[in-house]
């Protein structure tokens, strides 16, 4: 990021606005196309310094210590949006209703054995999508990198390191051992600086994403759906699983100009679980920081596809019709305890997964129905794949969700291995075939579906991409619509309004459009088999 002058303010300006002294703060101000002197302009005027700027992304880094500095500068119709440059997301892995179940979890006797990897008769994700099938075909080449946007990845995971690129991979965020009132949040920082090296992950919650998509077949643990590819650790979350939005929009920029071919994004971006731009609802400083989001997340997006990137995001686990959203209870989410009950309706968007030209995914558990806690909705949905569902039969089963890589120190910290490294749980599996072991958990959400996603678009580019300097390139346009292409379609359940049973509980989804495109499914649960045979 290049640092911009202040441009100095006109004589016949108004002085800015004199309040009581505060801490400093930093801001990100998006400016109108063509008006970044005038958004310079506005944040003198409105007592702020400009600090930096991203002129990739039409934003202006400002700081100030003037409690009024959001409102001010974002009266100026130069200004589209402003955000404090604080926590802004969360990873969509479910882990609660996983930790309730697994008293009911099965051992490990009840799993056939495989020739494949050890633990692969664990995966009915792959069996699924036939990606088992795939990767004897078209594991992927080396050429094509994808990008996680997460937690970070652990990449000396040995069912990971062979295909984690450390030399491209990035960490931009640090540390925050404490929130903004003094409660934990990332915990005590484990490097100097509280800046985790590029091949750690203190969440599991990216280690586990990243394996689904590329973990090699090597004799340990699982195989990925596209085994062959790279991956680049592009971290944007905190240890504690929230996320920043400007690290949000470097890591998108940085996947762009770096050439990486596809990223998974399975987070969503707030404090506010639906952005809207004028909800009445909404102070004004309010609706400038979700303008904020919308606009921001937006324009790194666009870059990111332009420039060759395709985009995949979860789409949620509020088990909510996106296309009517009526009440959110969430917002704003950070600090804890400011969330308040609000109205909203479909104008309030769920950054990314409802951004222009992302690609997002809905959550299928083992029997192939939508799982009951993914977000759906007929204009939203563009795909369905495996992300488990561990109430998708009788009881509770662990094996219904997604088995992928776990950082041990991680498990440790959690208290799910024990001091000899012995799972507590069955939820966690330990794979010792190769001599080194090696940790999985399983996880459910629509978080463990679009990496599965990400992997059959990863099979698709090292098949049709076309040679570069060094790697292949498919435009974004083209590997979405062989995604599409490719789709098992599946068509809504009869009747239409699909009735889940919760132990002594029902809840009622109602699936709208054909079997080619639908709220539950969109264009079909993505297939890794079809991908790898696919005429061109």
């Amino acid at each position: 990021m290049a640092l911009a002058a202040t441009v100095p303010l006109a004589a016949c300006a108004p002085p800015a606005p004199q309040r009581s002294a505060a801490p400093q703060n930093d801001y990100l101000v998006f400016y109108a196309e063509g008006r970044h002197a005038d958004a310079l302009h506005a944040v003198e005027r409105a007592g702020g310094t400009t600090v930096g700027e991203d002129a990739r992304l039409g934003y202006l880094l400002a700081r100030s210590a003037d409690g009024g500095f959001t409102e001010d500068v974002g009266a100026d119709q130069a200004v589209v949006g402003v955000s404090a440059d604080r926590r802004i997301g969360y990873a969509t892995a479910r882990r609660s209703a996983r930790q309730k179940a697994r008293a009911a979890f099965p051992d490990a006797s009840s799993f056939t054995k495989s020739a494949a990897e050890p633990l692969a008769a664990r995966q009915w994700d792959m069996r699924m999508i036939g990606a088992d099938r795939a990767n004897a075909r078209v594991p992927g080449s080396r050429k094509v990198l994808v990008g996680v946007i997460d937690t970070g990845v652990d990449g000396k995971h040995p069912d990971i390191a062979p295909n984690f690129n450390r030399e491209l991979s990035r960490n931009f965020v640090t540390d925050r051992p404490k929130d903004s009132r003094g409660e934990t949040l990332d915990g005590p920082c484990e490097a100097e600086g509280c800046k985790d090296p590029a091949d750690a992950d203190d969440d599991g919650h990216g280690t586990h994403v990243a394996s689904t998509i590329a973990s090699p077949i090597n004799g340990i643990g699982i195989a990925g759906v596209a085994p062959g590819v790279q991956i680049v650790n592009i971290r944007a979350g905190q240890d504690s699983g929230f996320f920043f939005l400007k690290p949000s929009l470097d890591a998108l920029a940085y996947a762009a100009d770096i050439g990486v071919d596809v990223v998974n994004m399975s987070y969503y971006v707030d404090p506010w679980l639906f952005n809207c731009k004028d909800n009445p609802a909404d102070t004004r400083k309010q609706q400038l920081e979700q303008r904020a989001v919308i606009t921001g997340m937006q324009r790194a997006l666009d870059y990111a596809r332009k420039k060759g990137v395709t985009l995949i995001s979860a789409l949620g686990n509020g088990g909510t019709d996106l296309g009517r959203p009526k009440v959110d209870e969430q917002s704003p989410g950070y600090p804890k305890g400011d969330e308040r009950k609000r109205k909203i309706d479909n104008s309030c968007v769920n950054v990314p997964a409802e951004s222009d030209g992302v690609i997002s995914v809905s959550a299928v558990g083992p029997t192939g129905r939508k799982a009951i806690y993914s977000d759906y909705g007929v204009e939203q949905t563009d795909l369905a794949a495996p992300g488990g569902d561990i109430l998708d039969g009788e009881g509770a089963r662990a094996v219904r969700g997604i088995l992928a890589a776990a950082p041990e120190h991680v498990l440790r910290k959690s208290g799910r291995i024990d001091a000899a490294g012995n799972p507590k749980g069955t939820d966690v599996v330990k794979d010792c075939k190769s001599g080194r072991c090696s940790y999985y958990q399983y996880l459910e959400g629509t978080s463990m579906a679009s990496p599965h996603a990400t992997g059959v678009a990863a099979i698709l580019i090292s098949r049709f991409g076309k040679p570069g300097e060094g790697d292949l390139r498919l435009d974004p346009d083209t590997t979405e619509q062989l995604l599409y292409k490719t789709a098992a379609q599946k068509a809504c359940p009869t009747p239409r309004r699909y009735v889940y049973k919760i132990y002594n509980k029902t809840e009622t989804h109602e699936c709208e459009g054909d079997k080619a495109d639908n709220g539950f499914y969109g264009h079909g649960i993505v297939d890794a088999w079809k991908a790898a045979t696919v005429e061109p």
